[in-house]
């Protein structure tokens, strides 16, 4: 009988070292499920607005080039000459012209080819 009591005491540490070993286990894998369910909220949040990040930083570079062409176009636009040339295209004359509308000039061109 104190032979069964020594080897049952064994298989019972046996035992306590197993569920150990396994509430162990599965401690560590908690863990690493809660620390990872942690950074899941952060890590989104830093991915979405990286990515809104270098969406308006093409829409500045876009924006800044149209500046540049406007102000350019501004510059051009105080210049006498230039100012005269916008007048025309919109259909302005100076004062005593007359102003003359052509209308089928593309179809006049077809049908009277000129030489080259």
């Amino acid at each position: 009988m104190a032979r069964r009591q020594k080897a049952a005491r064994p298989a019972k540490k046996r035992l306590r070292r197993l569920r150990r070993l396994r509430f162990g286990r599965l401690g560590a894998i908690a863990a690493i499920v809660l620390v990872a369910y942690l950074y899941y909220r952060p890590l989104s949040s830093w991915t979405h607005t990286r990515a809104a990040l270098a969406q308006r930083s093409s829409q500045v570079q876009v924006l800044e080039a149209q500046k540049a062409t406007l102000e350019r176009e501004v510059e051009q636009a105080t210049s006498l000459k230039q100012l005269a040339r916008t007048a025309r295209r919109i259909g302005l004359v100076r004062p005593g012209e007359r102003l003359f509308i052509v209308k089928g000039i593309p179809e006049w061109r077809r049908t009277h080819p000129q030489p080259r």
